[in-house]
């Protein structure tokens, strides 16, 4: 699961920026998220689960804003100025985020060391990537604006699963995906009417389109999920290790994309950051394993 999805949503970032090319945001988000529903709400519905919404229905609404309504645009909106590649090594940020709010939401977690100096040299890293597209000769007011946007992403990302673990662990991983996919159904559903393109897309644009809402969407919450249920929301997000390679893989084979070595040097901090901000605490052994054993039994049902 966890190659999977370091790969899968390795490819978002070129899709969207060749869809985006071709067909406005908001028409964009709605392709991508309605088409998701119709895949995954005819499951939910045939196994019965949508029930389980229902106790916890304001907590799937703020999740569908914060993983997918919000973030989705602010994505969109920001490739449209910047490249691919940039926008996936920001989104990197996410683990250091993921430290920073579990500092803020466990209060009982004392951070060692070693995990502070983690989120003070990722936090670094970030201010090297964006930095130069903030101030200086380099920055544009559109530049920095998309730059800003990518970073809400990084932090709606790192919060999405905090609540899909502790509040939403109850519903199965599909019915969640699809209820999400549908309530943004709803909110984009009027702002693509008002800016509807005139003509057909390109076919690329049509394939990017689907790309992003059957493999990138579809396919990938349903893994996402599972993946957090298995190894909890912290080493989930982890996978954001390794999605800037393939963003960046794809940015500069496909779109030819020019990557500086100050932009490298940025994301192996940001890195290195996120592997010590993250490390888990240290723990005597027997405590350990009076913890393992009864977690195996509840983690392993979780799955689709």
């Amino acid at each position: 699961m966890f190659a999977a999805m370091s790969v899968i949503w390795g490819m978002p970032y070129l899709l969207i920026k060749i869809a985006v090319g071709g067909v406005p945001v908001a028409v964009l988000v709605l392709a991508r998220v309605a088409i998701g529903a119709a895949l995954l709400l005819p499951i939910a519905i045939r196994r019965g689960q949508l029930g389980a919404i229902r106790p916890v229905w304001q907590w799937l609404v703020l999740f569908a804003f914060i993983e997918i309504i919000i973030p989705w645009f602010l994505l969109a909106e920001a490739e449209r100025t910047i490249t691919s590649s940039l926008t996936g090594l920001l989104v990197a940020a996410t683990p250091v985020i993921v430290a920073v709010i579990g500092l803020l939401v466990r209060t009982g977690d004392r951070l060692s060391v070693v995990r502070w100096t983690g989120l003070l040299i990722g936090l670094g890293g970030v201010a090297l990537l964006a930095g130069p597209n903030l101030i200086g000769s380099g920055a544009s007011a559109g530049t920095a604006r998309s730059v800003g946007e990518v970073l809400v992403v990084a932090v709606c990302y790192a919060t999405g699963p905090v609540i899909a673990s502790k509040k939403l662990a109850s519903v199965p991983p599909i019915t969640m995906t699809a209820a999400c996919l549908a309530l943004a159904c709803v909110v984009y559903a009027p702002l693509a009417a008002v800016d509807w393109p005139a003509t057909v897309p390109s076919a690329k644009v049509l394939l990017a389109i689907a790309g992003l809402a059957v493999v990138c969407t579809a396919v990938a919450f349903g893994i996402f999920f599972s993946l957090i249920a298995e190894v909890g929301p912290a080493r989930a997000t982890v996978i954001t290790y390794i999605n800037p390679a393939i963003a960046v893989s794809l940015g500069v084979t496909v779109l030819g994309e020019h990557v500086t070595p100050g932009m490298l040097a940025a994301f192996a901090t940001i890195l290195v950051g996120s592997v010590l901000a993250t490390r888990p605490a240290r723990r005597p052994d027997a405590a350990v394993a009076r913890e393992a054993q009864p977690s195996i039994t509840v983690d392993s049902r979780a799955s689709i």
